[in-house]
């Protein structure tokens, strides 16, 4: 816990009762002296004021060092559920023994006639009281009726969404847009006010007159835009792919890529890096680390956010730091604009996260281009997998990529492969790296962004625009 600033300090009352709820402590700096005092008697007796006699006592102070760091346990103490049930005659029996199964049980154990024992299923997020103030009740004018109850006025579990105003369109649909809705256009008129937002506007243009299909993380890598006017922006320029080789993609309006087969080069491939001990490393072994991990997971009421740490006498002797001054902030022009590595795969480069979504024609490599490409003038029909491209193409593309990952993996950090038998030194086998396996990898994504303003993944974006 004390090497991870973020985490609090738990104790647990009954450290074997698995229904135990711990109370946590809170990490505060500190400026204070470690003492340890010795306390001596002496045999030699004296008299006191009043001619009592009295053990001559004698104290030795001794400082052992200074402490930077102190836990406080703030939060209240209760929250405590046991195992208990609650007979006819009020008495309390402990169901520990029926309920906990401590080694390996015979079928009897789990078909015995027990009272019922339901847990609480969560425990409140927060330890420490807060004065909650209700609103007053409301007071209607004389003759006054409360509307009839209907699903039009219902209060639901969660704020509605903000209107965006984006046209869906699903591979199986029939015809394009050619225009935005007019709730559309009125939102970015509203938020089009300066000639900044124009000219996002006409670059905008100009990107989809180039290139009729984009991802929004492409989008960002070329113009610099606040998200939220993005937001807006988009749905006024082109409509989103919900399904089929174009899906989480922008078209602009008019342009159908189910009826060009040109528009192949244009399609989504969700590509994620394999990693585990089959492939040469294992997952904490690879350069590209998960931000999140079931292994390290810890319930909300055991993180909390950092505090800025004041200065200490520790600080002191150790000298400040000097990083933030010399870190100059970012020009404007360019404070949304993301890295080009967030949409384009380069030979020798990493992704910058686990899970990546490409464009055909962002993969930088003529190994990659020649795959996409075997078909180029004999494209007969646009399947909903495969697009205009073969069968099976998006796992060519996969085991090529995997294979120049693990390629540079092994160049960079040789001694995971020390181990690696010699027949697998003078040659790749793409037998145990194919694609089948991909859906079972949930990779999240590395903790650090490319730049500011970058989300970790080009995630899909309808929930924006629901």
């Amino acid at each position: 816990i004390y090497a991870d600033p973020a985490k609090r300090l738990e104790l647990y009352f009954r450290p074997k009762d698995p229904y135990c709820h711990p109370v946590c402590a809170n990490r505060f700096p500190t400026s204070t002296v470690l003492l340890k005092v010795k306390r001596r008697t002496k045999k030699k007796k004296q008299l006191d004021a009043d001619g009592q006699i009295q053990p001559e006592v004698e104290f030795e102070m001794e400082i052992l060092g200074t402490v930077t760091t102190v836990y406080k346990f703030q939060g209240m103490s209760d929250f405590q559920y046991l195992a208990m049930h609650s007979g006819p005659d009020a008495k309390q029996t402990s169901m520990y023994d029926k309920v906990l199964m401590l080694k390996p049980e015979k079928e009897e154990f789990f078909n015995r006639e027990l009272p019922l024992y339901i847990p609480p299923p969560i425990f409140s997020r927060l330890d420490t009281p807060i004065d909650y103030y209700y609103r007053p009740d409301t007071h209607h004018r004389e003759g006054y009726n409360n509307p009839q109850v209907s699903d039009e006025n219902l209060i639901g579990l969660s704020r509605a969404r903000r209107p965006n105003n984006a046209i869906f369109v699903n591979f199986d649909d029939e015809g394009t847009p050619a225009k935005p809705l007019d709730a559309a256009v009125q939102n970015w008129k509203k938020v089009c006010t300066n000639p900044v937002d124009k000219k996002v506007e006409e670059e905008l243009r100009k990107l989809f007159e180039v290139r009729p299909v984009w991802s929004r993380n492409a989008v960002k890598a070329n113009i610099s835009v606040h998200p939220d006017k993005l937001k807006l922006l988009l749905p006024y320029l082109a409509y989103y792919m919900l399904t089929g080789p174009w899906r989480s993609l922008w078209v602009r309006f008019g342009y159908d890529p189910r009826k060009h087969p040109e528009a192949k080069i244009y399609q989504v491939l969700d590509f994620r890096i394999r990693c585990g001990m089959k492939y040469g490393y294992a997952p904490n072994d690879m350069p590209v680390k998960a931000k999140r991990s079931t292994y390290n997971y810890s319930l909300p009421i055991t993180v909390k956010k950092p505090v800025s740490h004041t200065v200490s006498v520790h600080d002191l002797k150790q000298g400040l730091g000097t990083s933030g001054a010399s870190g100059a902030k970012r020009s404007a022009s360019s404070s949304y604009k993301l890295k080009e590595s967030v949409y384009v795969f380069q030979e020798g480069a990493l992704p910058p996260y686990r899970q990546m979504f490409y464009q055909l024609c962002d993969l930088n490599v003529e190994s990659l281009q020649k795959i996409i490409h075997r078909n180029d003038g004999a494209e007969s029909e646009c399947t909903e997998r495969d697009g205009w491209c073969l069968p099976k193409t998006s796992d060519d593309l996969r085991d090529t990529m995997s294979v120049m990952i693990k390629q540079m993996i092994r160049s960079t950090r040789p001694a995971l492969f020390s181990s690696a038998t010699s027949n697998e030194d003078g040659k790749e086998q793409l037998a145990y790296e194919s694609g089948e396996d991909e859906d079972d990898e949930e990779e999240e994504e590395e903790d650090f962004k490319p730049s500011e303003g970058s989300e970790n993944e080009m995630e899909t974006e309808i929930l924006d625009y629901v």
